[in-house]
């Protein structure tokens, strides 16, 4: 692992961002933005080493995840204040522009900054995502499907979403988060429910708690349409499709690339909506390519 800088930055009256660097610190920023309730060690060492070889990549802390600060009981917050703390990591770490990689909610988020603050953005790469418009996505045979007609998230999903979480010690905790990843991988590429598990454990520790926050899942989502702006964006776009993605199955990556103006399309074969070591070199790889041209 390579060394990293942290260190918090303000983004709300109240609220502090965990925040870590790591990489060159003359080279183009590369911010990470992790998906709902999950913290910026969410994205594995080794994908963040292999993008810090090229980036200053700087990864963080959602309110109510990780080391940053839980606010949402006394202070309840948007959707669309957590695409702003974005904006206010690069303010705070004195990143002008930067690459965008978001996955999940992640890549709702990314969408706001690219409509909202383009002048940052250097490019975009979207992942485990959904379009933040109406337009309708078009078949290969012409035909229009509506937005609403899309499909949904797998049941499989739904019903584990909607389990109560209950404290039943760490151990406990563990199982149920490795549960919850061998769901979301999809079944494509073979389940390392060890790997998983060390993960979550390091996140726990990086945490200092083993609950869980259910404040995005709560908090305000209305207004984040942005249509005319993604039908008009200028800003180089890369939307990973992954086969066996269970939240946002295909054609959501297809029509992503469509209603986003300029968008490429690149698909991690075996992806679901996790990130494996089997996915990670590929999907780094795709990314620096991405970064690289859109540089050029």
């Amino acid at each position: 692992m390579q060394q990293a800088h942290r260190q918090f930055v303000d983004a709300a009256p109240g609220v502090r961002l965990w925040t870590e660097q790591r990489g060159p610190a003359d080279a183009p920023a590369l911010l990470l933005v992790m998906g709902a309730q999950a913290s910026g060690l969410g994205w594995p060492e080794p994908f963040v080493d292999a993008l810090a070889v090229h980036h200053r990549v700087i990864r963080y802390d959602h309110r109510d995840t990780g080391r940053s600060t839980w606010s949402f009981d006394r202070q309840p917050y948007r959707i669309a204040d957590l695409a702003q703390d974005a904006v206010a990591v690069l303010d705070g770490l004195g990143a002008g522009r930067a690459h965008l990689v978001g996955l999940s909610l992640g890549g709702l988020l990314a969408q706001l900054v690219l409509a909202d603050h383009p002048g940052r953005v250097l490019s975009a790469t979207v992942l485990g995502t959904c379009a933040l418009s109406t337009t309708p996505y078009t078949r290969p045979d012409g035909t229009r499907v509506p937005v609403d007609a899309l499909p949904g998230i797998a049941p499989e999903v739904l019903e584990m979403w909607g389990r109560p979480v209950e404290d039943h010690g760490l151990e406990a905790e563990l199982d149920r988060r490795v549960a919850h990843w061998r769901v979301l991988s999809g079944g494509q590429l073979p389940f390392d429910a060890g790997y998983f598990r060390e993960l979550e454990r390091g996140i726990i520790e990086h945490t200092g708690r083993y609950d869980v926050s259910t404040a995005h899942g709560r908090a305000d989502d209305s207004g984040l349409l942005r249509t005319e702006a993604l039908a008009a964006n200028e800003v180089p776009v890369l939307v990973v499709s992954a086969p066996a993605e269970p939240v946002f199955p295909p054609p959501h990556p297809q029509h992503l690339a469509q209603v986003v103006r300029g968008a490429d399309l690149v698909e991690i074969p075996g992806m679901g909506h996790a990130l494996p070591p089997e996915v990670q070199g590929p999907l780094a790889e795709a990314v620096l390519a991405f970064t690289a041209k859109a540089g050029r």
